[in-house]
């Protein structure tokens, strides 16, 4: 009896050795992530200019991902949370306050190879009538006309949906989005809307944009962030 277990403790230790040894052997070292290459490039991100006008800008080649929205739509926080830095772009306690466009360079080592765009917020009733005609001009000229635009992201509050203002600036970059211009609508601080009232926002938002591409987004949730992460990375280094 102990002649023939030891015989069969000598037979299975190779094979129990095998057992813990081949996973490591055979699971290939594969590189990280899609979303958290997605996540580390946009940590990158730095402050490179602004401009209060259009021809201020420096002309660049690298492809740039604008961000619009209504002024308290979340969009510096938007920005803050994808780059996991607090204060990269400024959030006003005051909307409506940001007075220029702002670019952020993206890139490890120095190079950049994609810049974002932090556009002015609009529709907020304490700014006066003038400032808001001229931001409008200002905004619309450089969604026409910004040579090395790549894509726009538009962010709305997921509890008001697209407004008559939102959908004013869809008919001024439509002919853009037509021609190859990526587009996104981001419903954010989805957070605070039930599974049932998320899914009917992004049914009307996606209606709202004639079938365009939408998504829920929640910087405290963390919803969305990856996404749009790995988003924004394939617009920068995939052709069009």
């Amino acid at each position: 009896m102990r002649a023939g277990l030891a015989l069969a403790q000598r037979i299975n230790r190779p094979i129990l050795q095998w057992l813990e040894i081949s996973p490591r052997m055979t699971t290939p070292t594969s590189s990280p992530p899609a979303e958290a290459q997605a996540r580390a490039w946009l940590h990158t991100a730095r402050f490179l200019t602004e401009a209060p006008q259009l021809q201020h800008l420096p002309p660049l080649t690298a492809p740039e991902i604008a961000f619009v929205g209504r002024s308290n739509a979340g969009k510096s926080t938007c920005i803050n949370t994808l780059a996991q830095q607090r204060q990269l772009a400024f959030a006003s306690k005051m909307p409506g306050r940001t007075q220029s466009i702002v670019l952020f360079a993206l890139g490890k080592q120095g190079c950049t190879d994609a810049v974002l765009a932090d556009l002015p917020g609009y529709g907020y009733a304490a700014v006066p009538q003038a400032a808001k005609r001229r931001w409008q001009q200002v905004m619309a000229n450089y969604l026409v006309s910004r040579p090395n635009l790549r894509a726009v992201v538009m962010l709305c509050d997921a509890r008001l949906g697209l407004t008559e203002l939102d959908e004013a600036l869809l008919d001024i970059i439509r002919p853009r989005v037509e021609q190859g211009l990526d587009f996104l609508v981001l419903l954010t601080k989805a957070d605070k809307l039930s599974r049932q009232e998320q899914a009917k926002a992004l049914s009307i938002a996606r209606l709202q944009t004639a079938g365009g591409d939408a998504m829920l987004f929640s910087a405290l949730k963390r919803q969305g962030v990856d996404e749009v992460a790995l988003r924004l990375w394939n617009w920068a280094h995939l052709q069009a």
